[in-house]
């Protein structure tokens, strides 16, 4: 793949309590300004956030803000997974954490949705391809087409995989599975940014990616279509 750490990212959820050096946070906040948003007319808000322990111990996290809208969520999942993976190769676990709001104090003039903590893993920060959980490539999607490898790795709440793929003459037709009214309101964002997640994968496998909606698009019984990967 053409980002190797596809492949063996894993959520690290124990960290040491040791304060990360100058350059390392300044690498994530420039980072953090380089990575463009899958929608830019969405507005959204991502701060790195410090939490002093001692002198010597902190806690990090990403605050991600904006609103709970389904561009601005699959924003989140498109930026966050990107930082995530620029994370792990320089040395940094993270996950995202949609549990809780952080107890320190937040700036932003927009709404908090979801932090992704972070710092030197306390536990293995890689694993191997076959270690990885997922669903076969016939359970999510129909048609050929290598990048949608790199999605069905993508990570996902509860590790539920609610997306679907349509290769067809050259396109990817992307779809999230329907939202269940008897589920919790957590579970319906967290699908929107999970497909932001899995666009994150396929962008980072392809030479060139523009996505939008089509009025032509296929239906898929059961999935909300969400857009196309075009040529």
């Amino acid at each position: 793949m053409k980002n190797e750490f596809i492949e063996k990212r894993k959520s690290v959820r124990k960290f040491k309590n040791q304060a990360l050096d100058e350059k390392t946070l300044e690498l994530i906040k420039a980072r953090i300004k380089t990575i463009g948003p899958l929608f830019k007319d969405d507005n959204y808000e991502i701060t790195l956030n410090e939490e002093k322990i001692s002198e010597n111990e902190s806690r990090y996290f990403l605050a991600f803000f904006g609103e709970e809208n389904e561009k601005t969520l699959e924003n989140i999942g498109f930026i966050g997974e990107q930082i995530s993976l620029y994370l792990t190769s320089i040395g940094i676990g993270s996950y995202f954490k949609m549990a809780g709001k952080p107890k320190v104090k937040l700036s932003s003039k927009l709404k908090y949705i979801i932090s992704m903590p972070l710092g030197l893993p306390a536990e293995p920060l890689f694993r191997n391809k076959d270690e990885f959980k997922r669903k076969s490539l016939t359970e999510i999607s129909e048609g050929e087409d290598e990048r949608i490898e790199a999605a069905r790795l993508a990570p996902s709440a509860i590790n539920a995989q609610g997306w679907y793929f349509i290769a067809k003459d050259g396109l990817i037709h992307c779809y999230r599975k329907k939202p269940n009214p008897l589920l919790t309101f957590f579970k319906n964002i967290s699908d929107f940014i999970d497909m932001g997640i899995a666009l994150s994968h396929i962008y980072l496998e392809s030479d060139s990616f523009r996505f939008k909606k089509m009025d032509d698009a296929p239906l898929k019984t059961g999935y909300q279509y969400i857009g196309t990967v075009l040529k």
